[in-house]
């Protein structure tokens, strides 16, 4: 997950370098479309502010930057164990990989409550917040790539 909501103040660490324009792919997991809907709104407001080209697929592309969204609930068995960890890892590799700024938005929870807490926009955003972290990457990968002045 992309970690606790900056503030205004943390986001001022954040190099101030021009990312309008660039391609993001944002990839969602429709299983609970409730949630899936607020998780892409949220990301999709985020991206849309920073004036990124966004693409909303299933699977992943050749991009500057991934925002991964999708819910898993616990349910009754150990199905949610294996998707939780697996998914997490498979993304941290793909990001590793690929040099990929990825922002992980999948949401790991014990109950529908809590789902609907982390994909609110009105709560804790956390497509948003996924979108903001890939963001942060994207921008650090860019200054990094600008010849010094």
């Amino acid at each position: 997950m992309a970690g606790p909501r900056q503030t205004s103040a943390d986001k001022a660490a954040t190099p101030a370098v021009e990312i309008d324009g660039a391609r993001v792919l944002v990839v969602e997991a429709r299983f609970y479309d409730k949630y899936a809907d607020e998780l892409l709104a949220g990301a999709m407001a985020a991206l849309e502010e920073a004036g990124c080209r966004v693409d909303v697929v299933t699977v992943p592309g050749a991009y500057e930057a991934v925002v991964a969204l999708g819910t898993v609930i616990r349910g009754e068995t150990g199905h949610y164990d294996i998707v939780a960890g697996e998914s997490s890892r498979a993304l941290m590799d793909l990001s590793v990989a690929f040099a990929l700024p990825l922002g992980n938005g999948i949401l790991t929870v014990e109950n529908e409550a809590q789902a609907w807490a982390r994909a609110n926009r009105e709560d804790m955003n956390k497509g948003g917040g996924a979108a903001e972290a890939a963001l942060a990457v994207l921008r650090y990968k860019r200054s990094l790539a600008e010849p010094s002045q």
